[in-house]
């Protein structure tokens, strides 16, 4: 019981990141900007645990750079700006139950990068998932099937592009998952990864920043505290609980328990930030979440009969959120 108390514990510490991070972007922040601070305080931090407990700095191999590109430059850099920017053009709460929706694409992109196979009940959730992602967006898709004059409507063509950046994001952590993982069967361990995850996500982004916003560091010391804050509490300290409680559970349970951060977020959205969900975005959460949930802890049915060997992702798939 206290690893599912750890974990629910890292889940809360994520769902405080958008009391954080919306208001940053609120003030002027842009994206890119916040998403660079960030990578270089975390870099900062885990470089300083780092020597704290004798852990190798940069212990990767020239093979491993393809990898490490995916996870640093695709997953941590481009995924976390491309989230962060959804932040500003839609509801945040609708950003993060559609990140929901990494499970799948983390499996899908495993039969193909690891050989892993998968089951017919698979195909299953992914109905049901993306069942769950249309109600959620269908307030915003119902012109389109309307025939109506969607392009002039107001705040759509914002909306429709957070739609966009959420599912680029979605798409570049599920990467991440499977590479991540492929790196940890070489043997790297969680600060390796984590380290190489941060300097080579930092890496993508200088050149971004250098071309787009010289003045990326320009920030008062009170928005420095903040974003500090951030990465101390849903970043390094989010982890270190999730990853203390997965030590003592199985990763099926971790999963189930993972749950509690779209249900968290939502609730502090609505309360703090004033988000709320329509009653059919509802439906379409509930449809979505507990179909990401099968494909951790499937059923016992033979049309849902996982494949055995498939579980070995459980455990890394949040390490993107």
């Amino acid at each position: 019981m206290t690893g599912t108390l750890y974990v629910l514990l890292a889940c809360v510490l994520w769902a405080l990141d958008t009391l954080i991070r919306y208001p940053l972007l609120a003030a002027g922040l842009s994206s890119l900007q916040l998403v660079f601070l960030e990578h270089g305080l975390l870099l900062l931090m885990m470089l300083a645990v780092s020597r704290v407990v004798g852990a190798s700095l940069w212990p990767f191999k020239r093979g491993d750079w393809p990898a490490l590109l995916v996870i640093g430059g695709l997953g941590s850099a481009l995924g976390t700006v491309a989230f962060t920017q959804a932040f500003s053009l839609m509801n945040p709460t609708l950003v993060i139950l559609l990140q929901k929706l990494q499970p799948v694409v983390a499996v899908s992109l495993s039969a193909w990068v690891l050989g892993e196979r998968i089951s017919r009940g698979f195909l299953g959730y992914l109905v049901v998932c993306l069942a769950g992602s249309l109600l959620l967006m269908w307030e915003d898709l119902l012109p389109f099937v309307g025939g109506q004059d969607w392009f002039y409507q107001s705040g759509l063509q914002t909306r429709l592009l957070g739609y966009g950046l959420t599912f680029l994001a979605v798409i570049s952590w599920g990467a991440s998952t499977v590479f991540g993982k492929q790196l940890s069967q070489r043997g790297y361990g969680t600060s390796a990864l984590m380290n190489g995850r941060f300097a080579v996500g930092l890496l993508c982004l200088l050149p971004w920043v250098l071309a787009l916003q010289p003045d990326a560091l320009q920030v008062t010391s009170v928005q420095l505290g903040w974003i500090a804050l951030m990465v101390s509490i849903s970043g390094l300290l989010g982890m270190a609980f999730y990853y203390h409680g997965l030590k003592r559970i199985a990763s099926r349970h971790s999963a189930l328990a993972e749950m509690c951060f779209p249900v968290a977020a939502g609730l502090v959205n609505w309360v703090f930030l004033g988000f709320a969900l329509t009653p059919l975005q509802c439906l379409g959460a509930a449809l979505l979440v507990g179909a990401s949930l099968l494909v951790h802890w499937p059923l016992r049915w033979p049309l849902f009969r996982p494949a055995q060997h498939r579980s070995n992702l459980d455990a890394s798939v949040s390490v993107d959120q």
